[in-house]
């Protein structure tokens, strides 16, 4: 079976493509992945890996800013990974976070994500750790709030902003579907 990695920015993908990866992530998510999820992996680089079946697997790193230690970092947010059921379990997934991971490490100030407790050993295995501290976001209404739920899916990716303390709050920027 011939594997075909692409690397390409939101920019550079036909309606076509687009309309794969959402039928991609609709199916991997069964039926838990809304427009807001969509949104949020839109206007990044995609890692796209195609099979002899076609769009197999998937995921997106967009821009995110984080406060940390009152810092605000460029944050690689990755968002949107996905394998296609019958192509689990066989390193695309990897492939994927391979090409990721280049990006965030060559264009931001750290990595981040949120994990489902499927994805989380794929992302420990890679080097990801568990972030331990608290997790606020802002939002429009309320200001800070906090992100208890988000405090045991958090991963981050070392990268040139230094170690990171988990005494200090991580907060993220606003978005739609995070908070009200």
């Amino acid at each position: 079976m011939t594997t075909r990695v692409r690397t390409a920015h939101t920019a550079d993908l036909a309606p076509a493509e687009l309309e794969a990866v959402r039928g991609l992530l609709d199916a991997a998510f069964d039926g838990d992945f809304g427009d807001d999820d969509w949104d949020h992996g839109l206007g990044g680089m995609h890692a796209l890996v195609h099979d002899d079946s076609g769009l197999a697997a998937h995921g997106a790193v967009v821009m995110r800013r984080v406060r940390h230690r009152g810092r605000w970092l460029r944050t690689g947010y990755v968002e949107n990974v996905a394998v296609r059921a019958d192509a689990r379990r066989t390193g695309l997934g990897g492939l994927v976070m391979a090409e990721l991971e280049r990006v965030v490490d060559r264009a931001y100030d750290l990595g981040a994500l949120s994990a489902s407790d499927d994805g989380a050993r794929l992302y420990t295995s890679r080097g990801w750790e568990p972030w331990t501290g608290q997790v606020h976001a802002l939002s429009p209404r309320d200001g800070i709030v906090r992100l208890p739920d988000e405090e045991g899916s958090t991963y981050v990716r070392a990268a040139p902003a230094g170690s990171l303390d988990p005494g200090q709050e991580l907060l993220f920027d606003w978005r739609d579907g995070d908070v009200l």
